[in-house]
């Protein structure tokens, strides 16, 4: 009986017994216990239900449904990359990295494939994961056959990596499952442009998961731009953790996908490190979109922002959880969490929970929520100096969304995500004519 037979976590975990002698690191005995840890864990977790507070806002029943199979590898040198956004890229076709399709000789630091460098990555590769408490991280960490290895060392400036993440398509619902490493080290720069995309009508399941070290005075900015079809699944979790004086700026787009989650956590370890973990969603008829994100303040003297937005058309749902924890060590903590959702449709919903657990006495901490449609005064406003209604909606809408990105210190990221919002908020405006 093949794979294809079972759905749900049955499928996946007879999926891993039948791969597990054809992964990557196979005979690695660290890798292996690693990959029967998760195996476990996922074994007695399954995918998680609403029924489980994390998950109460986002179903995945139909992820669980779909009876995925792995990708066939693809060699097609003919495959339409859209431009870079800098110097160096880094290529993924259904999660496995293509080196031939990668400019990354210009790079001045490493980039490599994660396949082929799992033996130099005990210690590494786990470090930040939490497999045991996230069923996605248990699911990747049984199934992941590549991914990137990035490291920056102390005192380089990277400049610009693009990361173009790119499905095929496929005759049966393909799931894939990469896993990144990332490690800028001491007084080290560098921006990521993450991009994640594939044919519009292809059924897939985009599973990966990000370990981010960011080392002591480094600087790194993460700028995602999750444009995946319209009928694919994006669940992908991010792990990183910032050193004394470390900087993690996080813009996450959601633009597109069926079933979107991004889940991002982030420890601040060192005294004076900071992260900013920004968003925009973009979300049409049928979309479900769910941010979440765990912020654990552990060490005093750290400053983190969140500031997400959504706007919502058709029948749509959002999502937005965010949690900060601040430790008892974590004095001086300045801590500040907004989440704002724009309402088109009276068929759309917005679900938010905001939360704060501090356990330190000296904070200045804040959170806020709001919901709420279009300013009629303001539409009236610019249809008063001679806008055509939906030209006016547009550019509030606009404005809206692109004030999350006014928090981006890069310029060629910020560049990028302010065309980006432009360029989708213009494709959901002709879908919805």
């Amino acid at each position: 009986m093949t794979a294809m037979l079972h759905t749900g976590a049955e499928g996946f975990l007879h999926r891993f017994e039948g791969l597990r002698p054809r992964l990557p690191g196979a005979r690695l005995p660290w890798l292996d216990a690693l990959r029967d840890g998760a195996a476990a864990a996922f074994r007695v977790q399954g995918f998680p239900t609403r029924r489980v507070e994390a998950w109460k806002y986002t179903d995945l029943r139909p992820v669980a449904d779909a009876g995925f199979d792995e990708p066939l590898t693809i060699l097609d040198d003919g495959l339409a990359l859209p431009p870079a956004h800098g110097a160096a890229r880094a290529v993924l076709v259904d999660g496995r990295f293509r080196p031939d399709l990668s400019s990354l000789a210009d790079a001045g630091f490493t980039v490599e494939g994660l396949a082929p460098a799992l033996p130099a990555q005990e210690g590494r590769l786990g470090a930040l994961a939490r497999p045991e408490q996230e069923p996605l991280t248990a699911l990747n960490t049984m199934l992941f056959e590549d991914g990137l290895v990035i490291t920056v060392p102390a005192g380089v400036a990277g400049g610009v990596l693009d990361i173009l993440s790119l499905a095929t398509e496929s005759e049966r619902p393909a799931a894939f499952h990469p896993r990144h490493l990332i490690r800028l080290e001491k007084g080290a720069s560098l921006t990521l442009i993450e991009t994640a995309t594939g044919p519009a009508e292809a059924h897939y399941l985009h599973n990966p998961v990000f370990e981010i070290e960011v080392g002591e005075g480094a600087t790194l900015v993460h700028a995602r731009l999750q444009q995946e079809g319209r009928r694919a699944f994006q669940l992908s979790t991010v792990y990183a953790s910032v050193a004394a004086g470390g900087t993690y700026d996080n813009f996450t787009l959601n633009a597109g996908g069926r079933l979107v989650r991004n889940e991002i956590h982030t420890t601040l370890t060192g005294p004076k490190a900071a992260c900013h973990m920004n968003g925009a969603q973009l979300l049409g008829q049928g979309q479900h979109a769910d941010t979440t994100t765990f912020l654990e303040h552990a060490a005093p003297d750290c400053a983190s922002r969140q500031t997400y937005k959504t706007v919502l058309a058709g029948k749509s749902r959002g999502v937005f959880q965010g949690r900060i924890l601040v430790r008892q060590a974590a004095q001086r903590t300045d801590g500040y969490q907004m989440n704002q959702a724009l309402l088109l449709s009276p068929d759309a919903e917005m679900d938010s929970k905001p939360q704060l657990e501090i356990y330190a006495d000296d904070v200045k901490c804040s959170h806020g929520a709001t919901v709420g449609e279009l300013d009629a005064e303001q539409l009236f406003y610019l249809r008063s100096r001679g806008i055509p209604e939906a030209r006016a909606r547009a550019m509030l809408v606009e404005a809206f969304l692109t004030e999350a990105v006014e928090g981006i210190t890069d310029p060629v990221a910020r560049s990028v995500l302010e065309v980006a919002i432009t360029d989708s908020w213009g494709k959901q405006t002709e879908k919805a004519a």
